[in-house]
This record gives C-alpha cells, sequence and structure tokens, in this order.
C-alpha cells in the first residue's frame, strides 16, 4: 500500500513536472487552434454567403430561364399567327382577283381564278380540320356559287347586248349582202358578154366564184360593217365551263326565234320603197338574220344544229 502511494506520488510530480515545461507549448497550441477555430467560422460564414449568392443566381437563371420559355412560346404563337394571317391574306386576294377580272369583263379568267382559290387554297383548308383558317375557307366556298352565277349573269348580259346590236344591224347587213350579190351578178353578166362560153355558168358556180377571187368580199367583215361574235363565243364557253352548255343553247335558241319573231311585221306596204315597213326593208332584214344565223352555225358547231335553223328559217 506504501509502494502503491509512493508510485501515485511519482506519477503526480512527472505530471505537475511536464505541465510546467510543456505549459508554453500547450498555450500555443491553443491559441492556434483558437485561430484555426476561428478561421473555419469565417470560412463557414463565407460559404453560407457564397451558397445564398449561388440560390440566388440560380433563382434568378430559373426566372430568366422561364422568361425565356415564355418569350419563345410568344414568338412561337406569334409565327403561328403571322402564317395565318398570311394564309388569309392569299385567300382573300384570290377571290379579290376573281372578282377584279368580273369587273374588267374578262370572264374566263375569273372563272379560272375561282377554280385555282378552290383547289390550291378552300379544299386542302377545309380538308384539314386543324386549320386555323377552317372557318374563313368554309365561309368563302358556300360563296362560290354566288360567284359563278354572278360571271354566268354578267356574260348573259354582255350577250344580250350583243344579241340587240345583231338584230338592229340585220337590215343593214342584209343591203350590204344584196348590194355586193348585185355587184357580183353585175360583173358576171359583163363576163358573159365578152365570152360567150361563160353564158353556161350562172352566178355561185364554180368558174364565177374563180373569177371573182380577186373581188372577195366578207359581209360580215369589211369597211362598211363588222359583226363580231366574241361575246357569242366566251358565254358559250363559260356556260360550258359551268356545265350549263345544254341550257345555254335553248335560251340561246329561244332568244334568236324571238328576235325573228319581232323581224316580221304585222303589215307590209309594198308601194313603199324606202320606208322601214316596206318589201325590201323586210327582205334585207330577213336576209341579215339568216346570215347571221348561217355564220353562228358554221363558227359554233356545238351551238345550234342546221335542222334547228332551217326549221327556224320555215316556220
Amino acid at each position: 500500500m506504501q509502494s502503491l502511494s509512493q508510485y501515485a506520488d511519482e506519477r503526480e510530480a512527472d505530471i505537475e513536472r511536464i505541465g510546467l515545461t510543456k505549459h508554453e507549448e500547450f498555450l500555443t497550441s491553443v491559441n492556434q487552434l483558437q485561430e484555426v477555430r476561428k478561421g473555419t467560422v469565417d470560412l463557414t460564414s463565407e460559404i453560407l454567403k457564397l451558397n445564398q449568392s449561388i440560390q440566388a443566381s440560380t433563382e434568378k437563371l430559373a426566372a430568366q430561364k422561364e422568361a425565356l420559355v415564355d418569350t419563345k412560346a410568344i414568338r412561337q404563337n406569334i409565327a403561328e399567327a403571322s402564317e395565318a394571317l398570311k394564309e388569309s391574306l392569299n385567300i382573300l386576294h384570290a377571290v379579290n382577283q376573281a372578282h377584279d377580272l368580273i369587273r374588267k369583263k374578262k370572264y374566263y379568267g375569273a372563272l379560272k381564278a375561282l377554280d385555282d382559290l378552290q383547289n390550291e387554297h378552300l379544299i386542302p383548308i377545309i380538308q384539314n380540320k386543324y386549320a386555323t383558317q377552317h372557318k374563313l375557307a368554309d365561309i368563302i366556298q358556300k360563296s362560290i356559287p354566288a360567284s359563278q352565277k354572278a360571271i354566268s349573269e354578267a356574260v348573259m348580259s354582255d350577250l344580250n347586248t350583243w344579241l340587240f346590236r345583231i338584230r338592229e344591224t340585220s337590215q343593214f347587213l342584209g343591203e350590204v349582202a344584196f348590194y355586193h350579190t348585185e355587184m357580183r351578178r353585175t360583173r358576171q353578166k359583163d363576163r358573159m358578154e365578152s365570152k360567150k362560153y361563160l353564158r353556161a355558168f350562172k352566178l355561185n358556180s364554180a368558174i364565177e366564184l374563180v373569177f371573182d377571187e380577186s373581188e372577195e368580199f366578207d359581209v360580215l367583215d369589211n369597211d362598211e360593217l363588222r359583226v363580231d361574235f366574241t361575246p357569242l363565243f366566251e358565254a358559250l364557253h363559260i356556260h360550258e365551263a359551268l356545265g350549263q352548255s345544254d341550257k345555254f343553247r335553248v335560251d340561246y335558241a329561244a332568244t334568236r326565234r324571238r328576235q325573228k319573231e319581232l323581224l316580221l311585221p304585222s303589215s307590209v306596204n309594198l308601194l313603199d320603197e324606202d320606208g322601214d315597213s316596206s318589201l325590201s326593208s323586210l327582205l334585207e332584214g330577213i336576209a341579215g338574220f339568216a346570215i347571221i344565223e348561217k355564220a353562228t352555225m358554221r363558227k359554233a358547231h356545238n351551238l345550234r344544229s342546221s335542222a334547228d335553223v332551217s326549221g327556224q328559217h320555215l316556220r
């Protein structure tokens, strides 16, 4: 027991001695430890500040990214709206072009413009149920028949004006034809008197026509008169394009029959040689009417049949 106490005292003395000799180093270590701890605290504070800064930057970046996404979406919407507006303007431009051609009396061009409008714009859009111009295309598509009817009515209006002028021109046309025929008869008579062998050949014979080649005369196109069949051809062509050629032929034939009936007066004054009711005026009018009918039959083969025209003249 005494040995144990002695050993404990010796160890305590050793510890005291070590403490006294290493005290300064211990204090230095403690100071260094405190400085390290202070540095750690400062570093932790800097890390916290940096973390806050990074978090703020991340939030700002996220906001900017969201704004960028929104901007892209807006730009996409604007681009789609712009494209839809452009396509709508193309449709409206095509409609205006067709109506402008109608106003300029370019009826076939207007009809073709309506056809192109349907095939290139309206039908593809109507078939695409997601197209933004679907409603506009549907409205315009439903208006196409009205536009086609307007073209038909406009061309018929021009044709009726032409028919009225033809009716007014018929007598003068007959007069010119009679005068030209009389000139041919005179020339043939002079030839027959100078060359006896020509007496066997009558007016309108092949020989007479050969001799008269240098005096060729078109009764429908000359210095005094010109009959332009363009309105008739245009009306026929337009109604064929609209699938209404049969109705057009019937209406045209009925109009010409009415004009033929108006050509014949209720009475004829055989003693009056110059009046509108004289026999010569009547014959000139009938001749002019017949010339127009024959020319129409020759120029527009499918419009009037020979039997129809001949039967009309016989009635």
